[in-house]
């Protein structure tokens, strides 16, 4: 395997840390990109890798989008990422959940972990016993924290609808056709907010059963979870994994709009061009999504009330806009003109 410093989403990060806690099982890893901002902040993941070199690949590249993804939310944050390599027979334990705990614990405080993909509230719990650089965990009504899946789905609706207006110049969702491509807890959360303004949907999911009966809950179509990307609609919504716009879906792409939370959408910085080269309206998926780390730093910060979190989340379409403006004007890639803003606010401009 090469050096860490070798793979190709190195991009000058502060920290990446290997951990191995044999007694446990838990293999992990913890990626620190920036943190000129404040801490390393950004949730672990909990997933089976067919390879450990792409557990690094993504923590290295999750923490990057955590360094932007925070500093264009105007967070004094930083960007980290953890990432738990799931056995394909194994469990998620209590004391795999504590093990990793404890890693954090070792880092100082130089990463603040949360929620994320294979990871629930009640795991937070469990690996906030063994770490005070936490977040994410259970709250009382109204206050900031605990789940940030409605958080990221409220600010992800709220960027589409702003694309919708700069692509298809209307205020209104309804009759406009979406393809969402995810209908857990963010897209899911996407597609019932739509739906109550008569928006056309079309689902898809790996997990069948449970995109079938989204459908059902909201009159939708299902699709499968590959051909949702060449179906006809208005909107594209990737709420799922990443790396989904590569140069071949890029090329069978029939939607003038791109706009979802899953993270790192774009398998290549050269697959940015190639969504702007065919007039495609991009949202950069690191300022779309921010509603979920905006609600648990936040809570880590004790810094604001759920209103105060949600009055934060209705600044995204602004800031997509900002990036739509300047896209224009230069003729540069949405995709870019994001990257140069949060390299910028990083101290890397």
């Amino acid at each position: 395997m090469s050096a860490v410093w070798d793979f190709a989403d190195f991009d000058d990060h502060e920290h990446v840390h290997m951990f191995r806690d044999r007694a446990s099982g838990l293999t992990a890893v913890i990626a620190v990109h920036s943190t000129h901002l404040g801490p390393g902040a950004g949730g672990v993941r909990y997933w089976h890798y067919p390879q450990r070199a792409a557990a690094i690949t993504d923590a290295l590249r999750l923490s990057r989008g955590m360094s932007y993804k925070n500093a264009m939310a105007g967070l004094p944050m930083g960007g980290g990422k953890g990432v738990i390599l799931a056995d394909e027979n194994g469990a998620k334990t209590p004391e795999l959940l504590a093990a990793f705990g404890r890693a954090v614990e070792s880092l100082g405080g130089a990463y603040v972990t949360a929620e994320d993909v294979g990871i629930t509230d009640a795991d937070m719990v469990e690996i906030a016993k063994h770490t005070k650089h936490v977040s994410g965990l259970p709250v009382a009504s109204g206050e900031a924290g605990g789940d940030p899946g409605p958080f990221t789905a409220l600010g992800v609706y709220l960027g589409i609808k702003a694309a919708i207006r700069e692509g298809l110049g209307t205020d209104n969702a309804a009759g406009v056709r979406v393809a969402i491509q995810g209908v857990g807890s963010v897209g899911g959360g996407v597609a019932r907010r739509l739906a109550a303004e008569g928006a056309k949907l079309t689902l898809a999911d790996v997990n069948l059963a449970r995109a079938k009966a989204l459908a059902e809950e909201l009159g939708a179509e299902l699709a499968d979870s590959a051909a949702i990307m060449e179906i006809e609609a208005d909107v594209l919504s990737p709420n799922a994994l990443g790396a989904i716009l590569t140069e071949r879906s890029i090329e069978k792409l029939r939607v003038p709009i791109i706009a979802g939370g899953a993270n790192n959408q774009l398998a290549t910085a050269a697959d940015g061009q190639r969504v702007h080269d065919r007039g495609i309206v991009y949202a950069p998926d690191y300022v779309i999504n921010a509603g979920g780390i905006i609600n648990v730093a936040l809570e880590y910060l004790g810094q604001g009330s759920q209103d105060e979190v949600e009055n934060r989340i209705h600044l995204i379409p602004g800031r997509l806009a900002e990036i739509w403006a300047e896209s224009k004007a230069s003729g540069t890639p949405a995709s870019v003109v994001a990257d140069r803003m949060a390299q910028k606010l990083i101290g890397r401009g």
